[in-house]
């Protein structure tokens, strides 16, 4: 494949249609909560822009992240933002191994200096010099500040590279450590999630396609098209919370009839994420949605917040009482949320309505 041809040469060559690809870049915008007046916008960013050089880093991890992006159906927006970049390195899943797959990140890294975008999920050790986790005799540590050198941005997946994780949690016996940790000198995207969302890492990645930019964050360093609201916000469930009605056990007349899983645990109410809206496996449905109560995972230190099936307050009574006043409150701030938003998707019209493919390639 040439290094040189842009999106819309590639996505041609590999047999997708213009309609394939007009129907994708509808769905992103809709994914990054943007309005439909910049689908063709996002059409001719991608269509001409060349596919930027990708290497991903897996340190102390589970394969879970990789798994979640890789279970995606054919062909879906999954597939093809992998068709819209050049993935160098990947070693789970690129076919080289050994001094032939280091090769291929050294490369990369020398013809892409400065404007390579890094993936990294996992955690990185640090105790005892880090010899925790190596990859080809090194240690994470010192491939991570070898490869950060050069990268234009650094996309955290996974709650284990964006805050540490499940090797983070106590006693922490490796001294595992986010990215942000080591890394200040770079911008970098923090995608949280044990796993994440497959959608919100091509999410991330498209947007860093159309506009050659990082998407707005929150103070968690989460894209806030993303993570802005917590699970709680917009659970299919919460009607049932304001009325005071939870499930009490896992096979009771309330969990039957899908009631709040308040009380059984569920960390909805202070987790942010996408999970109620965008959902896992294609859409289908989501851990609240198959009767279990969210387990935070895509907060820091979410393995340490106590118990999974203790719910955030011990007293139900005081759940009951103050769940009207929810009510209220929760219309005020929609009301406030949403007039904020509709500001911020005419700001960002008005701010990309020119972008031209002149402008990406300068970015």
């Amino acid at each position: 494949m040439r290094k040189d041809e842009t999106l819309a040469e590639h996505l041609q060559r590999q047999g997708i249609s213009r309609r394939s690809f007009l129907k994708f870049c509808a769905t992103t915008a809709s994914l990054m909560a943007l309005p439909p007046t910049m689908v063709p916008t996002i059409a001719k960013a991608l269509g001409n822009v060349r596919r930027p050089s990708v290497i991903w880093l897996s340190f102390q991890e589970c394969t879970g992240c990789t798994e979640s992006l890789t279970r995606s159906h054919t062909p879906t927006i999954e597939s093809l933002i992998f068709n819209a970049i050049s993935l160098d390195y990947h070693h789970t899943l690129m076919a080289a191994s050994g001094t032939a797959a280091e090769h291929a990140r050294e490369t990369a890294m020398k013809e892409s200096y400065g404007k390579y975008l890094l993936i990294v999920d996992g955690s990185i050790p640090l105790k005892d010099n880090g010899l925790y986790s190596t990859i080809a005799g090194r240690t994470n540590l010192d491939m991570l500040q070898e490869v950060a050198k050069g990268a234009a941005a650094i996309v955290s997946v996974g709650t284990c590279a964006a805050f540490g994780g499940i090797p983070h949690a106590n006693p922490n016996p490796t001294g595992a450590v986010p990215v942000s940790e080591i890394i200040k000198d770079k911008p970098i995207i923090n995608v949280s999630g044990c796993p994440p969302i497959p959608v919100v890492i091509t999410g991330v990645l498209t947007h860093y396609l159309t506009f050659g930019t990082i998407p707005e964050l929150d103070s968690l360093g989460r894209p806030l098209a993303f993570f802005g609201d917590s699970i709680h916000d917009r659970c299919y469930r919460r009607p049932f919370y304001d009325q005071g009605k939870f499930a009490k056990t896992f096979d009771d007349e309330g969990a039957r009839s899908g009631w709040c899983l308040y009380e059984l645990g569920c960390k909805g109410p202070t987790t942010h994420n996408a999970c109620a809206t965008v959902k896992w496996n294609n859409g289908t449905s989501f851990p609240i949605e198959s009767g279990h109560p969210c387990l935070g995972c895509s907060e820091p230190d979410f393995w340490d917040a106590g118990s999974f099936y203790k719910p955030l307050s011990t007293s139900t009574a005081s759940v009951g009482q103050w769940a009207g006043a929810a009510v209220v409150a929760g219309a005020v701030a929609g009301a406030a949320y949403g007039l904020y938003n509709k500001k911020k998707q005419s700001d960002a019209v008005k701010s990309h309505e020119k972008l031209t493919v002149k402008d990406l390639e300068g970015s």
